[in-house]
Protein backbone atom coordinates (compact mmCIF):
# COMPACT_ATOMS: atom_id res chain seq x y z
CA UNK A 1 0.00 0.00 0.00
CA UNK A 2 2.54 2.15 1.03
CA UNK A 3 4.42 1.63 -2.68
CA UNK A 4 0.97 3.01 -4.41
CA UNK A 5 1.05 6.07 -2.52
CA UNK A 6 4.93 6.91 -2.60
CA UNK A 7 4.27 6.37 -6.43
CA UNK A 8 1.02 8.38 -6.54
CA UNK A 9 3.22 11.10 -4.77
CA UNK A 10 6.01 10.89 -7.17
CA UNK A 11 3.22 11.30 -10.14
CA UNK A 12 1.54 13.93 -8.77
CA UNK A 13 4.72 15.93 -8.57
CA UNK A 14 6.02 14.89 -11.97
CA UNK A 15 2.74 15.56 -13.76
CA UNK A 16 3.11 19.11 -11.69
CA UNK A 17 6.37 19.46 -12.93
CA UNK A 18 5.95 18.90 -16.49
CA UNK A 19 3.16 20.89 -16.81
CA UNK A 20 4.69 23.64 -16.22
CA UNK A 21 7.68 23.11 -18.36
CA UNK A 22 5.08 22.34 -21.32
CA UNK A 23 3.14 25.61 -20.01
CA UNK A 24 0.03 23.57 -19.08
CA UNK A 25 -2.58 24.77 -16.37
CA UNK A 26 -3.81 21.47 -14.77
CA UNK A 27 -5.62 20.50 -12.22
CA UNK A 28 -4.61 17.78 -9.12
CA UNK A 29 -5.60 14.90 -10.82
CA UNK A 30 -4.74 15.64 -14.18
CA UNK A 31 -1.38 16.30 -12.89
CA UNK A 32 -1.46 12.83 -11.21
CA UNK A 33 -3.28 10.88 -14.24
CA UNK A 34 0.14 12.55 -16.50
CA UNK A 35 2.73 11.80 -13.75
CA UNK A 36 1.95 8.07 -13.31
CA UNK A 37 0.83 7.70 -17.52
CA UNK A 38 4.32 9.73 -18.12
CA UNK A 39 6.39 7.68 -15.56
CA UNK A 40 5.21 4.03 -17.45
CA UNK A 41 5.97 5.93 -20.41
CA UNK A 42 9.44 7.00 -19.10
CA UNK A 43 10.03 3.86 -17.99
CA UNK A 44 9.46 2.32 -21.32
CA UNK A 45 11.37 4.77 -23.49
CA UNK A 46 14.21 4.51 -20.85
CA UNK A 47 14.18 0.56 -21.12
CA UNK A 48 14.03 0.88 -25.22
CA UNK A 49 17.53 2.88 -24.78
CA UNK A 50 18.87 0.37 -22.28
CA UNK A 51 19.14 2.75 -19.46
CA UNK A 52 17.69 1.25 -16.41
CA UNK A 53 16.18 4.37 -14.59
CA UNK A 54 16.88 4.64 -11.24
CA UNK A 55 14.71 3.28 -8.15
CA UNK A 56 15.28 5.98 -5.76
CA UNK A 57 12.84 8.61 -5.69
CA UNK A 58 14.97 11.07 -7.82
CA UNK A 59 15.28 8.95 -10.22
CA UNK A 60 12.08 7.76 -10.64
CA UNK A 61 10.77 11.82 -10.65
CA UNK A 62 12.95 12.46 -13.43
CA UNK A 63 11.97 9.56 -15.66
CA UNK A 64 8.19 10.63 -14.91
CA UNK A 65 8.97 14.26 -15.47
CA UNK A 66 10.93 13.28 -19.09
CA UNK A 67 7.68 10.86 -19.54
CA UNK A 68 4.94 13.24 -18.86
CA UNK A 69 6.75 15.96 -21.05
CA UNK A 70 6.67 13.33 -23.72
CA UNK A 71 3.27 12.07 -23.14
CA UNK A 72 2.29 16.37 -23.37
CA UNK A 73 3.91 16.84 -26.19
CA UNK A 74 2.41 13.97 -27.91
CA UNK A 75 -1.54 14.93 -27.21
CA UNK A 76 -0.49 18.47 -28.03
CA UNK A 77 0.34 16.80 -31.25
CA UNK A 78 -3.15 15.20 -31.54
CA UNK A 79 -4.80 18.29 -30.24
CA UNK A 80 -3.79 20.45 -33.39
CA UNK A 81 -4.75 18.13 -35.68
Amino acid sequence: MGGILVSVLIGAIAGYIAGKIMNKGMGLLICILVGIVGGFLGSWLFDLLGAAPKTNFWGQLIVGIIGSVVLLWLLSLLKKK
